[in-house]
């Protein structure tokens, strides 16, 4: 009797088994359509290759030295004056941040020029915050080179992809460059508006003969605030010694890039509402997978706590730096060289720095 009980048994195994599969099977796929984003980057190791590195250049400054010794330390000669400087940006809605950065180059740029559109990369209609609020930056207004570039909506259901009006952009950029004057020899820096060269990189830049014509700035990168510091994983900001041929891109344009050169601070607003809308309307907005990722209270916690908005993992190339990098950003009590103007006005930034992680929600 024992042994035909134990045969039964046996014989009942493989049922269960596949009752057990189909029962699994749903919960596994409603798994991979929720996580694929987190496994794809998990394995990224296994399917993607690095970009080739970049030779990084020595940044040397210290303060009362001497343009001709900091030249010199580059193994540059020093100019008998200093090349104009033009500052070329694509704007959004970073009000705080590019009042941050035009005061903290005001010295030493000759044109800030600004593109702004009525719509985003995504093609949802925005306000023109730039003219809206323009009375913010009188003290900048004789070097304002500003445009609109007219955008188009998207229409219900269009999967236009949104780098193709971001190239748009850049191409309209070009042509308000030579509105502005620029010419050959002059320094232009190309960047997003949350990507701040130093000034001492505007000046070593503008001041030195012999740097390539062509040169990546390393920014060191923040989220949220200059709370979270990340890394110095920041490259696509570049200077040029600008000529016929220069085009306004935001990606590789060469293979050297300038150390330590200023500062990149994603995401690093003083209102909710403004993640928001920089979620759903920046050329990834395809990253917000659930309608809670754009919850308030949810965006405040993810804030305070240094961890990532999109619930994603880090996008590295080894399994050594991606679960290095796993987790939240650990905070940073030091508020030590960040922009001085930012320094100087800290009560107004207060949500820019150590401390300060609570955000207004209008």
């Amino acid at each position: 009797m024992a042994m035909r009980h134990i045969r039964l048994h046996g014989k009942r195994n493989p049922i269960n088994a596949c009752a057990i599969f189909f029962l699994l099977l749903p919960s596994g796929m409603i798994f991979l359509f929720t996580h694929h984003q987190k496994i794809s980057y998990f394995f990224r190791p296994l399917w993607d290759k690095p970009p080739p590195p970049f030779i990084h250049l020595p940044h040397f400054y210290a303060e009362n030295l001497s343009m001709d010794h900091i030249c010199h330390l580059h193994g540059w000669s020093v100019l008998s004056k200093p090349r104009r400087v033009f500052d070329a940006i694509i704007f959004s809605h970073e009000l705080d941040l590019l009042e941050i950065r035009w005061r903290e180059l005001f010295s030493y740029v000759t044109k800030f020029v600004i593109l702004e559109s009525n719509t985003t990369f995504t093609g949802i209609p925005k306000p023109l915050f730039f003219s809206l609020n323009r009375a913010v930056f009188a003290f900048a207004e004789g070097k304002i080179e500003h445009s609109v570039f007219p955008g188009r909506i998207r229409a219900p259901g269009s999967h236009k992809d949104p780098f193709e009006l971001e190239s748009e952009h850049r191409v309209a950029l070009n042509d308000l460059l030579h509105h502005a004057g620029i010419s050959d020899g002059d320094l232009l820096i190309m960047s997003d508006t949350d990507e701040i060269p130093s000034p001492n990189t505007i000046k070593l830049l503008q001041w030195c003969d012999g740097a390539p014509s062509v040169l990546h700035l390393e920014l060191k990168h923040y989220m949220y605030s200059f709370e979270f510091p990340v890394d110095y994983s920041s490259w696509r900001a570049t200077a040029h010694i600008y000529n016929w041929r220069t085009r306004y891109r935001h990606s590789r344009q060469s293979n050297i890039i300038l150390s330590d050169a200023g500062w990149h601070c994603s995401f690093c607003f003083r209102h909710l509402r403004d993640f928001v809308f920089k979620m759903t309307a920046y050329s990834h907005a395809d990253r917000v997978r659930r309608r809670d990722f754009l919850d308030h209270e949810r965006i405040q916690k993810a804030i305070c706590r240094g961890d990532d908005l999109f619930d994603m993992l880090p996008e590295e190339y080894t399994f050594k730096e991606l679960i290095k990098k796993m987790g939240p950003i650990p905070a940073s009590a030091s508020a030590v060289n960040l922009p001085s103007y930012l320094i100087e006005n800290a009560d107004k930034y207060k949500f820019l720095l150590p401390g300060g992680c609570i955000r207004e929600p209008e």
